[in-house]
């Protein structure tokens, strides 16, 4: 289930965050998270299954019918299981008149959904 990020999260945010290839400085990683926190376009999201948090997805809204994908990842432990997928078509329903587009990192592994 996707669920909206709280500050409560920080710390499992930045390190799911932190498996991205563009976000492995400590810096980098806290300039993200403090853009997702201030600025209202951008939408960051977790993936729970049971009481663990396993994924994030991360959005931007370039205006009001598209969306952006800057950040997906789940926790390794986990991957090859759909969850990745699974946020991808949560974020679909939760915003069904969006389209949502990847930016290039993420377009291989976004076709993928469909």
């Amino acid at each position: 289930m996707l669920i909206r990020y709280k500050k409560l999260f920080e710390k499992i945010a930045m390190g799911l965050l932190s498996f991205m290839p563009n976000e492995k400085d400590i810096k980098k990683l806290q300039q993200t998270i403090k853009q997702y926190e201030s600025d209202e376009n951008w939408h960051l999201f977790l993936w729970k299954e049971d009481d663990d948090i396993i994924g994030i997805i991360g959005v931007y809204r370039k205006d009001e019918n598209v969306m952006e994908i800057h950040h997906i990842s789940v926790n390794p432990s986990y991957r090859n299981q759909g969850i990745g997928k699974g946020m991808v078509k949560a974020l679909k329903d939760m915003y069904p008149q969006s389209t949502l587009i990847p930016i290039k990192d993420i377009e291989t592994f976004y076709n993928k959904c469909d």
